[in-house]
């Protein structure tokens, strides 16, 4: 529950925030040809879209039985983990740009005969690819978990959704009491935590398929220090894809992605991944 929570807070927060950008900058410039309703239309468009992407994912696995489908979610775990490093590290290269960067689109879209649509367009693609990120991640945390654990899942990502809120309300009323700053620089953290988990989530089952070999397994066993079926252990699994019976391939994995999220967090600007 707790890591929907944080994933359905941070990703919130941050599509909360777009939409207070564009709406401020539609109602100083208050242009006839482009208005709240436009921005509405758009935000219910990418809604739709991240919508019809879990419709989509949920029919694909439905299809799906056997190998093919342990494929087909070990394949969603890799790529959430994919998304999420990606998407922290665009933020640390292109948030402190957003503001003006939505505030340009805008102001082209005003400059065009169909700037209304234009907007709409731009809200449905920054409220879409939030709404999309966030339900690739939560049906990758929803493959590890079944029955009432899946209920208290979706509980935490509506508790997720209400502490943005709240949290996007601070950011917007006082950056004193919440900067932005502060709060991505500290969530990113946790959000390179999860995509570890789910990157050892996604291995774990290749391994288990025999697609990957285990090559030492196990390669300790630190269950007298700290056991998976604790809680303690269980947030340490969720959250930082901790084994206490790891195979060597699963650590080989776990350290080589700290070490590319090291590199790639030290290198040029110019280097970094561009988003979308």
């Amino acid at each position: 529950m707790a890591n929907a929570l944080f994933i359905v807070w941070r990703e919130s927060v941050e599509a909360i925030l777009v939409i207070a950008i564009l709406l401020a900058w539609i109602r100083t410039r208050q242009d006839p040809r482009i208005t709240p309703a436009h921005l509405w239309t758009g935000v219910a468009g990418g809604l739709l879209l991240a919508g019809a992407l879990a419709a989509a994912m949920v029919m694909a696995q439905s299809q799906l039985a056997g190998q093919a489908l342990e494929a087909f979610q070990a394949g969603i775990l890799l790529v959430a983990a994919g998304l999420i490093t990606h998407m922290v590290l665009w933020m640390r290269h292109q948030g402190r740009h957003l503001k003006r960067n939505l505030e340009d689109g805008l102001k082209q879209a005003a400059a065009t005969a169909t700037g209304g649509t234009s907007a709409a367009l731009l809200a449905a693609i920054a409220v879409g690819r939030e709404g999309s990120e966030t339900v690739l991640f939560l049906y990758g945390l929803a493959m590890e978990q079944s029955g009432q654990v899946l209920s208290q899942l979706l509980g935490g990502a509506m508790a997720g959704f209400g502490l943005a809120l709240a949290t996007a309300w601070l950011i917007q009323r006082g950056a004193r009491w919440l900067p932005s700053r502060l709060f991505f620089r500290a969530t990113e953290i946790v959000l390179l935590l999860l995509a570890a988990a789910l990157l050892v989530g996604g291995v774990e089952r290749l391994i288990n398929m025999e697609w990957l070999p285990p090559l030492v397994e196990p390669l300790w066993d630190s269950s007298g220090l700290l056991d998976e079926g604790t809680l303690v252990g269980g947030i340490a699994g969720a959250f930082a894809g901790y084994r206490a019976h790891p195979s060597l391939t699963l650590l080989l994995a776990w350290l080589a992605y700290w070490a590319a999220v090291g590199w790639l967090t030290r290198a040029p600007k110019a280097a970094r991944p561009a988003h979308g």
